[in-house]
């Protein structure tokens, strides 16, 4: 089976009133800031908070009475794993999900709240991989891949149907890209309704296997990523070979990157954003100047995201804008003088957080002291007010710890 418009518009019909049809909004203010017209695919409101449910109903679809009676199997490590046992459970389809064994718990019990059973097996996706097929030649079942099958190409390719529908005369496409069965699916829905669009995919810079396999260069995959969710070290066989065809580019974007457009989606747009789903928005962060002034749509392809993670990029951000500052002062170690700083500080603007008093591990005379004051600010501009204020007494305030 090759993967059409014809195939993803069956789909389409497949999944009409068993599936979400998310919104797409334009996004307003990171339009303004970025000077383009940003619109935004929300499929971080899906049931299971990911896109990888429309590939996967559209698979178990398909499945005859007798492989619907025997089951699926599946190897994910998060948002795969829940699109398959989410439908699968609705349907009656007995499921199996192959997950790494140091996968966080969090995810094994979202997993198994929709009615999977939950192998944990090996140490990266590709031993669970290969466990899952073992079990699927076991017993009978059903491997449902989570990008390289035509169906779930099909599947994900009605994400870019809808997109296209809610934004005529998009010009330019920006999709994430781990495995590829999503830029596959809505390139080729793209590129059938609208020949003349560019379509983007999206790697992180520490995968950028899709990238480097077009270039017919070795893969070379490594670290720690916030977009884990395309960490993706074996692109798919079919998926490459669309994307080979209609997508312009693989642009890559760094973990800084990343890092800021979940914050600019959380606090600029008020959306939650996993580091995947917001991969698309950082390459359009990344560089303004090739989108600037055109009519742009990507998709927050997931919104599931650890809870102190994302606390983490919230107050990362705040540090960044410095709205949330750190300032060391030297002041003499005598009653009062620490009042007398909380005082300047609160009549500048400034709301203090923490304090830090300590007298015996800095390099100070002993009759002084060093404080570490953590404060809420509005921005650079109050910040140095608030330096100025404590200097027109005689307290120096060093700005510490800036985040990059």
């Amino acid at each position: 089976m090759t993967v059409t418009i014809e195939t993803i518009r069956a789909a389409q019909e497949t999944l009409r009133g068993e599936l979400t049809v998310t919104p797409t909004i334009r996004a307003d203010r990171l339009s303004a800031a970025l000077g383009t017209s940003l619109h935004l695919k929300l499929e971080n409101l899906q049931q299971t908070g990911s896109f990888k449910e429309r590939g996967a109903l559209v698979k178990l679809r398909s499945l005859t009475p007798a492989e619907a009676s025997a089951g699926v199997i599946a190897m994910s490590a998060g948002n795969h794993a829940q699109g398959v046992a989410c439908h699968a459970g609705r349907l009656g389809i007995p499921a199996t999900i192959v997950m790494p064994a140091r996968t966080p718990f969090t995810k094994v019990e979202r997993t198994e709240s929709y009615g999977a059973r939950v192998v944990l097996h090996g140490e990266s996706l590709s031993e669970a991989e290969a466990h899952a097929h073992e079990l699927a030649a076991r017993h009978g079942l059903t491997f449902v891949h989570p990008y390289d099958d035509p169906l779930v190409v099909a599947g994900q390719g009605t994400c870019g149907l809808e997109l296209m529908e809610a934004v005529p005369g998009l010009e330019i496409l920006v999709v994430p890209c781990g495995g590829g069965g999503l830029l596959a699916g809505i390139a080729l829905a793209a590129k059938a309704l609208n020949p003349g669009i560019v379509v983007y995919g999206v790697e992180s810079a520490l995968y950028p296997s899709m990238r480097q396999v077009l270039a017919g260069e070795p893969v070379a995959c490594r670290g720690a990523t916030l977009a884990e969710g395309i960490a993706v070290k074996a692109p798919g066989m079919l998926t490459r070979e669309i994307i080979r065809e209609t997508v312009a580019e693989i642009l890559l974007v760094d973990e800084a990157a990343i890092e800021r457009s979940v914050f600019a989606l959380m606090t600029e747009q008020k959306l939650v954003a996993e580091g995947a789903g917001a991969a698309g928005v950082a390459a359009i962060m990344a560089d303004p100047a090739r989108f600037s002034g055109r009519r742009v749509g990507t998709v927050l392809c997931g919104g599931n995201i650890d809870a102190r993670l994302l606390a983490s990029v919230l107050m990362r951000g705040l540090v960044r804008e410095q709205r949330m500052v750190r300032l060391r002062i030297e002041i003499d170690d005598a009653p009062g003088t620490l009042g007398t700083v909380a005082r300047l500080i609160g009549e500048a603007g400034g709301n203090i957080v923490e304090v830090y008093h300590r007298r015996l591990f800095y390099d100070v005379p002993v009759k002084m002291a060093e404080i570490d004051v953590v404060l809420e600010t509005r921005g650079p501009l109050h910040v140095e007010q608030i330096r100025a204020r404590l200097q027109e007494v005689g307290f120096t305030a060093v700005l510490m710890g800036e985040v990059s």
